[in-house]
């Protein structure tokens, strides 16, 4: 009786065995949309969180109660409405300018990171591949060849730029585009060619006055931001964001390189050329809104992969987060370290990013 009663119980737990497994894996299947659901509620409190201080900061001696009354009011929340001066320096200035340092921290932090699996190497940015210097250059021959002055033919000319100057790394680099001291200095002379270019174009075609202000904003300047250059932008970079985000998968596999990858099944052309191009775009209408940012393609991805880890799908949208928090921090202090005086943000960016490169760099050294 009692073996034949042990039998039946272990044929019962055998039963309820698979069945608890099966009811446990859609349980927990159940809980990652909760888990990514929680993950982007968070990411959007951290962001407005920023926000809302880079916005409360700055002249004009603007308390916080009153920036968010400027805010909710124009929200459509129910509050009074702030004197019409002050008003306009909260939403008319500030505002813009914190939200498209956001959009443009985004932007340029993921295409670091899509850069950097792309090409292989830990180095790989736009500033420092000359992307930047070229879409500044292609924006600059639009300005002065009288092409357009708005935000759309700016970026036109920018994307031609940063098209070409990449295009010119890739030919210089030849055959091996994963050597970090060859992709460094073909990126640096690039950068400097298109620099000569810009310099040559305003001193020899454009007024004293335009060079002086187109000098200030090619170092990266966010004060000229206005609404259409925020709207402008947030479409071009969101839409480049969501392809990024398909291919996401896809990236991982170019850590093998580029024969693995097609080993695996990805079409490696593809992927690159939807990368590239994405990349691409992305640097240029943001150069086109605020001039070449430096280093924030390099920052915010190393530190986001040494805390999320290498694997894309989580990689780029936290590094889309990391990057506009990064830069709207960083105006925030270029508005205020000098006070009345400002910094553009490219020099603020710079003074971080100097020291991280030369880190990252002597790791992979080391490696």
């Amino acid at each position: 009786m009692t073996t034949s009663s042990s039998r039946s119980a272990e044929r019962a737990g055998a039963d309820v065995a698979p069945a608890r497994a099966a009811d446990v894996a859609p349980a927990r299947a159940g809980r990652a949309p909760a888990r990514r659901a929680a993950a982007a509620a968070a990411a959007a409190l951290v962001l407005a969180a920023v926000a809302f201080a880079a916005i409360g900061v700055g002249g004009g001696d603007i308390t916080w109660a009153e920036t968010a009354r400027s805010l909710g009011h124009h929200l459509g929340l129910p509050v009074a409405p702030l004197p019409r001066l002050t008003d306009s320096v909260v939403w008319e200035l500030r505002a813009p300018r914190v939200l498209l340092a956001a959009v443009a921290g985004a932007g340029l932090a993921t295409c670091g990171a899509v850069l950097q699996a792309v090409t292989r190497n830990a180095l790989a940015e736009p500033y420092l591949l000359g992307i930047s210097s070229g879409a500044s250059t292609g924006a600059v021959l639009v300005l002065v060849a009288g092409l357009g002055s708005g935000a759309v033919s700016l970026a036109g000319g920018a994307l031609v730029g940063g098209l070409v100057a990449f295009a010119l790394v890739l030919l210089l680099l030849g055959r091996n585009p994963s050597s970090a001291g060859r992709l460094v200095l073909t990126g640096v002379v690039v950068g400097q060619l298109f620099a000569a270019v810009t310099s040559l174009v305003l001193l020899g075609w454009g007024d004293a006055d335009a060079a002086r202000g187109l000098t200030y904003w090619l170092t990266g300047s966010l004060a000229a931001a206005r609404w259409p250059a925020v709207v402008l932008c947030a479409v071009v970079t969101g839409a480049a964001l969501v392809a990024l985000r398909l291919i996401a998968a896809d990236l991982d596999a170019f850590a093998f390189g580029a024969r693995s990858a097609a080993s695996l099944g990805v079409p490696v052309a593809a992927v690159r050329t939807t990368a590239l191009v994405a990349t691409a775009a992305v640097t240029a209408v943001v150069v086109a809104s605020v001039g070449a940012i430096g280093f924030v393609g390099l920052i915010v991805p190393h530190a986001v992969r040494a805390l999320a880890g290498p694997l894309h799908a989580r990689l780029l949208p936290l590094s889309a987060v990391g990057g506009a928090a990064f830069l709207m921090l960083a105006d925030a202090v270029a508005r205020t370290a000098l006070a009345p005086r400002q910094l553009p943000a490219g020099v603020v960016t710079a003074l971080i990013g100097v020291p991280a490169f030369l880190l990252v760099l002597q790791r992979r050294e080391r490696a």
